[in-house]
C-alpha cells in the first residue's frame, strides 16, 4: 500500500531539498518526486486588476441611475 506525505518546502542553495517527517521510517526505500511552481508571468494579470480597468457601457452616473429606474418600472409594470 502506499501512502503519502505532502510538504512544501524552500530550495536551499544548490538545489537541495529537504523533506523532515517523522512519518518516514528509517531505511525505507521513497520516491521523491518533485513539483515546481513557475512564478505568474507578466501577462497572466489577476481578475481584481480587471476591475474598473475599463470604460463602462455608461457615460455618466445619471445614465446609470436612468437605466436602473426604466428597469425597476418595467418589473413593477
Amino acid at each position: 500500500m502506499l501512502s503519502g506525505i505532502k510538504q512544501k518546502v524552500i530550495v536551499q542553495p544548490g538545489g537541495v531539498v529537504e523533506i523532515c517527517s517523522p512519518e518516514l521510517p528509517t531505511g525505507a526505500t521513497v520516491e521523491v518526486i518533485i513539483l515546481l511552481e513557475s512564478p505568474p508571468q507578466q501577462s497572466e494579470k489577476s481578475l481584481t486588476s480587471f476591475i474598473g480597468s475599463t470604460k463602462g457601457s455608461f457615460a455618466t452616473p445619471e445614465e446609470v441611475d436612468r437605466f436602473i429606474r426604466q428597469e425597476r418600472d418595467a418589473w413593477e409594470s
